[in-house]
């Protein structure tokens, strides 16, 4: 049996491995032929103490290399084009084509050149100076590594070895530890393959990147109180994200978790009067995406009684009736999915479509709707607000505008919140009431659009407050504000010029960096009087 090798201190070499596992093909349901390890503490153990000695390195390699290595590997990633795509596709079932090749892979390499030009601009760091107090700080790397932990469902953007929270943690100078999803190993592989040569090509120190593929949780949980790890940057299930986090406070350790978000979307009633068979279609084409596997899908629409709301309602089945439906990434899901629909129905929710694995070879679920009255809803909501991953969402029926506001008072911490309105001002005075209580609750406001897409932009919100995610104040996309997730403040006082970093010294070290001096952003550089 050929097991994969796993990459450590700038080498590939055979891992001290527990045991195997191989990846899925979700149309088939067919084991893919590559094996790769499951390792043991010592692997782990190996990686930490490689990352650890790269600390200080790394954290004066300087931004040029940092930024080096970002567009090197954006660069080769754009190369393997092809075959990555080819292979995310045989992972995930989802199409190789627009999914990967038009849209992820070059959101991907995007990402990383955003990173690097944020990087070699400077102002990231948010250099401070008080000039007649002689202190000076900034941002800098923590002193330690960043394990990084991806999601399932995009194995380009949000892959572990090249996705954002890669990106951000390099960015501010530390060093990675990625660990592969199990359900797209041999993507991560080609990642780690390109990010090698990069590394290589840019002189980075080796051990800035590290791959192990797999592990024991109780290993993961070891790791992150081991003295070389700094943070942890996971996506994925609550479950998971709640078990790292008990493990890093434990550890006295950071940990920005996306866990987990039913994004609700409001549509108010003038907005379904004035547009609902526009809207029922962005619905149906947002829920699907995917096949529902997005993290801003609109699990959760609330909406108010009345003949129109019925009417749009019915729009909705029939759309979601004549869909194709598209593959999940894993038979996990399907599983989840089932049991998730089944809990909701106990509790009093009525089924319109959908509910049910189909048949043949590969995972395949029901596109579903489900309806639950506000009445039902309002005694158990966190029955309700359960994260259903894949092509399923829950209309919640408000039986006048007070209902509504309790259902939005009843909400827990989301990614986003969604409200559709008439255009001329007709739902104003609701949407008055509403915004306030759901604006506390979600990372981005959306008005009269879909939560799905998140765009790469430094004003970019891509967080939230819990359950969503472990702490409303940052973002995982958009660059400088997600770098700021992995960086420590580093204060000097009465420090000599020479001793000080090039960003803190009188003179600006790029001339068009900006600065706080003397409780003013300016890009000049300080001048003696």
């Amino acid at each position: 049996m050929d097991v994969q090798p796993i990459y450590i201190g700038g080498q590939w070499r055979q891992s001290n491995y527990l045991d195997v596992f191989q990846a899925t093909n979700p149309r088939t349901g067919a084991k893919l032929p590559d094996y790769f390890p499951i390792s043991g503490w010592e692997d782990l153990r190996e990686a930490l103490e490689k990352a650890l000695q790269v600390v200080p390195e790394l954290a004066s390699s300087g931004p040029e290399k940092i930024a080096g290595f970002l567009e090197k590997f954006a660069q080769l990633i754009e190369e393997k084009k092809d075959i990555i795509s080819q292979i995310a596709s045989l992972e995930t079932g989802l199409p190789q084509k627009p999914r990967f090749s038009d849209v992820e892979l070059p959101r991907t390499t995007d990402q990383l050149r955003q990173a690097a030009a944020v990087v070699r601009e400077k102002s990231w760091c948010q250099a401070t100076i008080d000039t007649k107090k002689n202190i000076r700080s900034k941002y800098g790397p923590l002193g330690g590594a960043v394990l990084v932990i991806g999601p399932n469902n995009f194995p380009l953007a949000f892959n572990a070895m090249a996705g954002g929270d890669m990106a951000a943690a390099l960015a501010a100078g530390n060093p990675i530890l990625a660990k592969a999803h199990p359900l797209h190993p041999k993507t991560t592989q080609l990642l780690a393959q390109a990010a090698a040569q990069a590394l290589e090509e840019s002189q980075l120190p080796p051990g800035s990147i590290q791959l192990i593929y797999h592990f024991r949780p109780e290993d993961g949980l070891k790791a992150i109180a081991h003295p070389a790890i700094a943070a942890v940057g996971f996506t994925g299930s609550r479950s998971t994200g709640l078990a790292i986090k008990e493990a890093a406070e434990k550890a006295g350790k950071l940990a920005y978790l996306e866990m987990s978000s039913i994004n609700p979307v409001f549509l108010l009633p003038g907005a379904i009067q004035e547009r609902g068979e526009a809207i029922a279609q962005e619905f149906f084409s947002s829920c699907l995406l995917g096949n529902g596997q997005f993290c801003t899908n609109p699990g959760f629409v609330i909406l108010l009684e009345g003949k129109e709301t019925q009417e749009f309602i019915n729009r909705c089945v029939k759309l979601f009736q004549a869909s194709d439906p598209g593959y999940l990434l894993s038979e996990q899901i399907k599983i989840n999915l089932a049991k998730g629909i089944k809990d909701c129905l106990t509790s009093g929710a009525q089924l319109l479509c959908g509910g049910y694995p189909l048949e043949g070879p590969g995972f395949r679920f029901a596109p579903t709707l489900l309806l639950v009255q506000g009445e039902i809803y309002l005694p158990k909501p966190q029955v309700f607000q359960r994260e259903m991953f894949g092509p399923v969402s829950l209309l919640v029926l408000g039986q006048d505008e007070e209902q509504v506001a309790k259902i939005a008072i009843s909400l827990e911490g989301n990614l986003t919140a969604s409200f559709y309105t008439h255009s001329q001002g007709k739902d104003e005075a609701l949407y008055q009431q509403l915004e306030p209580i759901i604006r506390l609750k979600v990372g981005r406001l959306l008005n009269d659009k879909m939560p799905t897409g998140v765009a790469v932009t430094p004003a970019m919100m891509h967080g939230g407050p819990y359950p969503a995610t472990g702490h409303p104040g940052f973002s995982s996309v958009g660059f400088p504000a997600s770098i700021l997730r992995f960086a420590a403040r580093h204060g000097y006082d009465q420090v000599p010029q020479h001793r000080l970093p090039p960003e803190l010294q009188d003179k600006n070290p790029t001339g068009h960096m900006w600065r706080y001096i003397d409780g003013q952003w300016t890009q000049a550089s300080i001048t003696k009087d």
